[in-house]
């Protein structure tokens, strides 16, 4: 039997805990040092659920770093290899955090609020501090905080027509990695079309944690006709669309082009990011490992919770950092770490699971969805 986490100020609740308590949430795993539910029914009937119908998600987790004063723009700029002069106030940027050796640190969205603010809602690292000490370090007119902002998701089919229930048809207007101000029983926040999952919906920034249960009941008794049910980031699901997962996909040892984020990085352009030069020199190159869908054969394998050898004969070529059974495509999903040598479509490898069984493996020419 698995041990249980204890509770403590240091794992911090969120402003939807009672409504995800009373929804049955079944475990937790701890992001940004806050609770984030991973499984209410099962793994896989929530995975049924999200593609047919919608769910609302506590995603409070996705904390947000603010950036605001004179200096915001430069900032921002120094922490991503991506160009942002062309972002405007209203969108969302998929925009890699990187330090001084091009390693990824965070691969957050960026939400531009105004000339002078930004939002920078982060995947599972101490990100703040980082961003903290540039703005010190470079001694720039600007304040970096964490604000009461609570990231509530909406996904599934059919999100938009619950989320146009509660804040109204405009929201249905949205174009994608797009945001608006949409008021709720008096106070303003921010929703933008954007989710961690491939069925669609949209991110609610819920700024002040005592609206967060009021906005939650109110999707909730908005969607009873839609069977709409309390969910989370599906693990089966985010492996068929290839949504990375900082921490198990990704680390500092890698560099955006590892990750298949090269699209994103304007070495030649994004002037005064930090790992600029270190990027420069990947980008040229051309990385000699990268991110890869995988098949493996077999029956259902079990939880990843440690990288799977990749191997060819003796030799080690990668390692399997994400997998799980998808119902709908009757196979082994995974996500690897492949050495360029053995990353080309089609390519027959081995995967080792933790028990030592050896598994036949394909590569993918694409994620699934």
């Amino acid at each position: 039997m698995m041990a249980l986490i204890s509770p403590s100020r240091r794992l911090r609740r969120t402003p939807f805990s009672e409504g995800v308590e009373a929804a049955g949430c079944k475990a937790y795993t701890v992001y940004n040092h806050m609770l984030l539910p991973t499984v209410f029914a099962s793994v896989q009937e929530d995975y049924a659920h999200l593609k047919r119908a919608v769910q609302v998600w506590d995603v409070a987790c996705e904390r947000q770093i603010e950036l605001r004063g004179p200096d915001a723009g430069r900032l921002m700029q120094m922490l991503t290899p991506r160009d942002l002069r062309g972002m405007t106030v209203g969108q969302c940027w998929y925009v890699p955090i990187v330090d001084e050796t091009g390693g990824m640190l965070n691969d957050p969205v960026a939400l531009k609020l105004a000339e002078d603010r930004y939002w920078v809602s982060i995947a599972d690292s101490d990100l703040l501090m980082w961003v903290k000490a540039v703005a010190y370090g470079w001694r720039l007119e600007v304040l970096v905080d964490e604000p009461d902002v609570s990231p509530l998701a909406v996904q599934g089919p059919l999100a938009d027509a619950l989320a146009a229930r509660v804040f109204g048809e405009a929201v249905r207007n949205l174009r994608f990695f797009r945001f608006g101000w949409f008021e709720f029983q008096g106070a303003s926040h921010v929703i933008a079309r954007s989710g961690y999952s491939r069925q669609g919906g949209f991110e609610i920034y819920v700024e002040g944690g005592q609206h967060g249960m009021p906005i939650w009941n109110a999707l909730m008794n908005a969607g009873r006709e839609m069977d709409v049910r309390a969910g989370c980031p599906n693990l089966i699901e985010r492996i068929e669309g290839g949504l990375l997962s900082y921490g198990n996909d990704m680390t500092r040892e890698n560099t955006p082009h590892e990750c298949g984020l090269g699209k994103f990085c304007n070495t030649q352009t994004a002037i005064g990011c930090i790992g600029r030069d270190a990027l420069l020199r990947v980008a040229r190159d051309g990385p000699v490992r990268q991110v890869r869908p995988i098949s493996i054969e077999g029956p259902p394998v079990p939880g990843c919770d440690r990288p799977w050898p990749i191997m060819d004969g003796d030799d080690q070529v990668g390692q399997v950092t994400s997998a799980a059974w998808s119902p709908d495509y009757e196979t082994n999903v995974a996500i690897g770490m492949v050495r360029m040598t053995h990353w080309d479509f089609a390519t027959d490898i081995d995967v080792v699971l933790p028990d030592g069984t050896v598994r036949a493996a394909v590569v993918q020419k694409t994620f699934w969805i």
